[in-house]
């Protein structure tokens, strides 16, 4: 498949600057792009950079921030977007059928489909299951008894949904995810650990998306709830009862400890990890591998184990940055008042002429 320069600026409604019957024939990023396609220009580093070396034909960038070299280009609103169309335009997204439901996937008698589900070889529906219009269970995917899916859900291969899940409408779970497994709540009998009572459940509001591999908790007694258009990445750990506010954005590898709640539009970074029991405000952020302790407060930026307000973390990390410096500047003081010492021992002994002692 291949455009000229001219059809692909019509597509995404930009500006054309140079050459629109250059013939281009795909379209990659920065460092993999090869003549006959197109590149974007974004970002920071990106702003900067050089096209000297730049293999591909045209390049595509924002209005604002148009190439420097003589170079073919499309200019743009959204070098993103756009650049998202002309990808689909030479690589149009894998189309996929409506199969209904498998003769291959286990239904339980009493589970309930609404129409167009579709549900693949190899899946397992348990009794009572409800699964609302349009939603999509993927092979080997295990939704338990008592189960209730929204509608227009994706539910993707090697999925498990313990008994008595719900999934809001238009989530999307990535394989491999673990939702309402036993919360790790311990108590000690006679010297052994007892599983604590497992008897909640996990609750996701609309328009969740939980990537692969991760894992949600069952409550102890009531639910584990995530909110409404919250994003949580691969392999993040969220720990039994937690309550996740609306919009926040879980990153890989966060671990939050049971008991926790978050207010809305809360960011965390890659390997945050959070003490169970506490309170993460609306708007807070959180960056990569922060040690949370305490409560933070609403909009506050937190870095750094244990984690502190961001301006107080980079004061701490510039003075640390200082202490071979300052442990030089000490030893050398040192020596300096050794000395000072030593003559005033010799001084004091010359005036009493006490011979000073070896």
């Amino acid at each position: 498949m291949q455009a000229t320069l001219a059809e692909l600026s019509v597509l995404v409604g930009g500006r054309l600057v140079g050459d629109g019957d250059l013939v281009i024939r795909g379209a990659a990023p920065l460092a993999g792009a090869v003549p006959g396609q197109i590149t974007l220009l974004d970002g920071p580093a990106d702003r900067n950079y050089s096209l000297t070396n730049c293999r591909a034909s045209a390049v595509l960038a924002s209005r604002d921030n148009p190439p420097q070299e003589d170079m073919s280009s499309i200019l743009v609103d959204d070098v993103h977007e756009a650049f998202s169309a002309i990808l689909k335009h030479f690589t149009p997204p894998r189309k996929h059928r409506r199969n209904g439901v498998s003769p291959l996937a286990v239904i339980s008698p009493s589970a309930k489909l609404d129409e167009d589900v579709d549900v693949h070889p190899y899946a397992t529906i348990g009794d009572d299951v409800f699964i609302g219009a349009g939603s999509t269970i993927h092979s080997g995917a295990r939704v338990m008894a008592g189960s209730k899916i929204g509608r227009d859900t994706t539910i993707f291969p090697n999925v498990v949904l313990y008994e008595d899940t719900i999934v809001g409408a238009r989530c999307i779970i990535h394989a491999g995810a673990v939702l309402g497994a036993y919360g790790f709540g311990y108590t000690q009998v006679d010297g052994r650990h007892v599983l604590s009572a497992q008897l909640g459940n996990v609750i996701l509001g609309a328009d969740v998306e939980v990537g692969a591999g991760t894992t949600i908790d069952r409550g102890t007694y009531g639910p584990t709830s995530i909110g409404e258009g919250t994003k949580i990445d691969d392999q993040v750990m969220v720990g039994h009862n937690c309550q996740i506010g609306r919009h926040n954005m879980l990153c890989s590898q966060v671990g939050i400890a049971g008991s926790t709640t978050t207010g809305d539009y809360v960011v965390m970074a890659g390997q945050v990890g959070v003490r169970d029991h506490v309170h993460i405000g609306t708007g807070a952020v959180l960056g990569a591998m922060a040690g949370i302790i305490n409560d933070v407060d609403d909009g506050k930026r937190m870095i750094g184990v244990p984690a502190t307000p961001e301006r107080e973390q980079k004061i701490k990390q510039a003075a640390f940055s200082k202490l071979p410096e300052m442990r030089r500047q000490l030893k050398k003081l040192q020596r300096v008042v050794d000395q000072y010492l030593d003559q005033k021992l010799e001084d004091e002994a010359g005036k009493r002429n006490i011979p000073r002692a070896a």
